[in-house]
């Protein structure tokens, strides 16, 4: 009788502490997630200030942005076969210090020389050689764990969580692009630009400092995590605890590395053999490419296409798209557990949703704001519409006998609206006033194009767009979240089809070829030649001080929303 009694509280102290270490590594996971979630999304709200900061093409910038996915490339279809056999918690606490590693190089990239940009693409690519475990062996051990109905609504709680990362990642980008790069080392009362100004720069490094903190902090929990759960209760093929040492190697007694590798091949055949996860991949692919290319100049295209600021932008992805994402990706679990969607059922589910959220964004074509007008660029000097490129249309008649230099940009304001490339341009001859404040007056080219009798002075900055703008940008910011929720709704039960549709044994290898193949078709070139569609739309580059074609400082906004 007492050996039965003692038994029975040995079994409930053992599905306690199970049942402890569940929620230790689901909440643990989740930080991790949260944490690259948050350096990752940094990353693209910082993309704008880090072109402007080394005189970057956007191309250039799609190519840091794709070291990332360099970094995941080279290790993540090892890591997901091997990964699999050894110790999945410490692999991944190893991989949040690379992270934190990474991210701390790319802060300390202070000069702003022209090769300097060589360490944030380092930065970068380490820390996508520590994401790689991250993904695979976290969703494979919580998979391996759960009940066959709670894996998807785990792993939808999962993204759900993982989702607040970007959200505070365009938070913090959104408060890092207010302040000057400089802060604390200049005075800012003799600064004349303002953070609308397409020669800002924020202080992109500081968002780097507090990313590699976050991720140094989520690798703890992991070491003390065992090699693997016992089943939830419940399941009828549960195992029992293995009993495993807890240790870095440690795996059967008899398995070594070779005998892995031998079966790495073999896998890999029968994997890519498999029509439906095939299909499936190719589906990712294409529907990664577009995402990542729009995710990654999204806050540039809200800037120069509806004259927000980089601080605005960030903010406005931070608080309406990145939740209604997570809501989408939350009810998409929740209705694969209500339901029991099956397999084909959830394919249709996810092949519906995206089909919407793409036929919605076809609607943003019809939001967008006419160019600024900028003399010698986008109209002519007298006010008439015209576009071109080419430093001798910024020379007029006006401003002839000035010796102006056309790769100046220091924008000036008329009262009419137009914008002028720098004063000399504008044909001004004194000035009056300090820093911000400043005005020029006796502007001859500013006469050209206003009534007789009318100021002719111009002050310091672009002009703001059109008040019918704020109609058009309130119309694509609606469009933009509804289309966001609907993706976000299939999410869950594409990731779902994936995992089942393969066997156990190939659960890791499937989602780590997965992000491989669309890291690596997608991920890395998206950047490149959306940031290259979006270079053949400028009209006015700047002039690095070594010589060269800098950053670019307006487009053509017609062009611009086409491309």
């Amino acid at each position: 009788f007492m050996t039965y009694f003692a038994n029975r509280q040995t079994n409930q102290t053992d599905t306690s502490t199970c049942r402890s270490r569940d929620e230790l590594f689901i909440g643990a996971l989740s930080f991790a997630y949260f944490s690259k979630a948050l350096t990752g999304t940094y990353v693209k709200s910082s993309i704008t200030q880090i072109e402007r900061r080394f005189d970057l093409s956007s191309s250039h910038v799609g190519l840091i942005d794709g070291s990332f996915e360099m970094g995941n490339l080279l290790f993540l279809a090892l890591v997901s076969h091997f990964g699999a056999q050894l110790h999945r918690p410490k692999l991944i606490a190893a991989g949040c210090l690379l992270m934190a590693a990474g991210a701390l190089l790319t802060a300390c990239v202070s000069e702003s020389g022209s090769n300097m940009w060589i360490y944030i693409f380092l930065g970068n690519a380490l820390r996508g050689i520590g994401e790689t475990p991250v993904t695979p062996l976290g969703v494979s051990y919580i998979d391996d764990f759960a009940k066959a109905e709670n894996s998807p609504f785990y792993i939808a709680c999962l993204q759900t969580i993982t989702l607040l990362g970007p959200t505070f990642g365009f938070l913090l980008g959104s408060y890092c692009a207010k302040l000057y790069v400089d802060v604390g080392q200049v005075d800012l009362d003799g600064v004349t630009i303002t953070p609308r100004d397409a020669r800002w720069v924020g202080a992109w490094w500081l968002g780097f400092l507090v990313s590699s903190g976050l991720l140094l902090v989520s690798s703890v929990p992991f070491w003390f995590l065992p090699r693997s759960l016992p089943k939830q209760e419940g399941d009828e093929d549960a195992p029992a605890p293995d009993g495993t040492e807890d240790t870095l190697g440690s795996g059967s007694p008899d398995l070594k590395l070779t005998d892995i590798a031998k079966g790495f091949l073999p896998s890999l055949k029968r994997l890519l053999g498999t029509p439906a996860y095939f299909l499936l991949l190719c589906g990712s692919v294409l529907k990664f490419s577009s995402f990542i290319g729009l995710f990654t100049f999204k806050a540039k295209y809200m800037e120069q296409q509806f004259g927000q600021s980089a601080s605005r932008a960030n903010f406005l992805l931070g608080v309406l798209n990145l939740p209604a994402v997570a809501v989408g990706i939350f009810l998409g679990g929740l209705i694969m557990r209500r339901y029991k969607l099956s397999v084909v059922s959830g394919a249709q589910l996810s092949l519906a949703t995206s089909f919407m959220g793409y036929l919605l964004l076809l609607l943003l074509f019809g939001t967008k704001c006419e160019n600024l007008p900028v003399a010698g660029l986008t109209v002519s000097y007298n006010g008439s519409a015209t576009v071109s490129y080419g430093g001798e249309t910024l020379v007029s008649e006006c401003n002839g006998g000035c010796s102006c230099l056309p790769e100046d940009w220091d924008p000036v304001c008329s009262g009419s609206g137009i914008t002028y490339v720098s004063p000399c341009l504008a044909g001004c001859l004194a000035s009056s006033g300090h820093g911000r404040n400043t005005v020029f007056h006796n502007c001859s080219c500013v006469s050209t194009s206003f009534p007789a009798g009318s100021t002719t002075s111009v002050r310091l900055g672009q002009c703001p767009h059109a008040k019918d703008c704020s109609s058009s940008f309130t119309s694509y910011m609606a469009v933009s979240v509804l289309s966001s929720f609907i993706n976000a709704l299939g999410a869950t039960p594409g990731y779902m089809v994936i995992i089942r549709c393969i066997s156990p044994e190939l659960k890791s290898l499937a989602l780590g070829i997965q992000a491989l193949g669309t890291r690596t078709l997608g991920g890395i070139p998206a950047p490149v030649y959306f940031g290259a569609l979006i270079d053949s739309t400028c009209l006015k580059w700047s002039l690095k001080k070594c010589g060269g074609r800098g950053a670019c400082r307006i487009y053509d906004s017609d062009m611009y929303s086409g491309g």
